[in-house]
């Protein structure tokens, strides 16, 4: 086996156990970084957000957790951009934890938020829906105003940024992830926000009674392996190991980020995951 997809696959498994069991480093700070050209991280030590910039305004992606928020703002500002010039939050699901400081930033922003259809009902409420595998072991958020429902393959625009949106549910009914491109030094990179495909379920949930939920896993599958991917940010940074690849980037690897194999790495590891979930299910 390949040493970094050995090394992929161990970050995988940290997210599967060690993350979840510690939520509340998800919501440490982090500071921001730049991914490539005019993309920057600025979400926590646990939970992405990324913010793509341009002279006509920024389009923010995800929130982060409520007691993220005030840090995604800090990490704006500290880039040297203004809130007041984000004209987008775009969502990728609806929990808490990605979700939950979308209201606060979207008060120091001014700015509409889009998401998956299915996802408005709970971003609007900020209880989760019963269709949600996880339904009933999730925390509320304060909810979200100034909604607007994205359709697969919708394009978002400001200036001259253009973001493409993928359905990929199955962790939530109304998952996205989000395509662009960004450039520097006169090449550019297909960036990509996974949104998480993660077949994580409540304690008594069981997939081989949810059909549907199973179909909506492995389409978001299928569209995600099929994005095109040079980098890859997922919904939680460890899950492509983002910060050890900074930490390579800083010290040698200028083109540490990109691995036009990280969007179907990951897909790899929780399809099988979720097949096993399944056989486990029907012994």
């Amino acid at each position: 086996m390949d040493h970094r997809l050995k090394v992929f696959i161990a970050a995988l498994c940290i997210v599967s156990t060690e993350a979840h069991a510690h939520p509340i480093a998800w919501d440490a700070p982090q500071k921001p970084f730049a991914l490539y050209g005019n993309t920057y991280y600025v979400g926590t030590a646990g939970v992405s957000a990324v913010l793509i910039t341009s002279p006509q305004g920024h389009i923010l992606i995800d929130g982060t957790g409520s007691k993220g928020a005030e840090i995604v703002a800090d990490n704006i500002r500290l880039l040297g951009f203004k809130l007041s010039d984000v004209k987008y939050i775009l969502n990728s699901h609806a929990h808490s934890d990605h979700a939950g400081g979308i209201a606060a930033l979207q008060k120091l922003t001014n700015a509409p938020v889009l998401a998956g259809h299915a996802n408005l009902a709970t971003l609007a409420s900020g209880k989760a829906s019963r269709d949600d595998p996880q339904y009933g072991e999730l925390p509320d958020f304060e909810p979200v105003i100034r909604l607007r429902g994205i359709r697969n393959g919708e394009v978002v625009t400001v200036g001259p940024l253009t973001l493409t949106a993928h359905a990929t549910p199955g962790h939530t009914p109304g998952g996205t992830s989000w395509t662009w491109k960004s450039c520097a030094h006169g090449k550019c990179e297909n960036m990509v926000f996974g949104d998480s495909v993660t077949p994580n379920a409540a304690t008594n949930y069981r997939y081989t009674d949810h059909p549907d939920t199973v179909a909506s896993l492995r389409q978001g599958f299928a569209t995600f392996e099929a994005m095109p991917c040079d980098i890859l940010v997922t919904a939680h940074p460890e899950a492509n190991d983002l910060f050890g690849r900074l930490q390579q980037q800083a010290r040698y690897e200028s083109s540490a980020f990109i691995d036009p194999n990280a969007c179907r790495d990951l897909v790899t590891y929780y399809r099988a995951r979720l097949d096993k979930r399944l056989a486990t299910e029907k012994r």
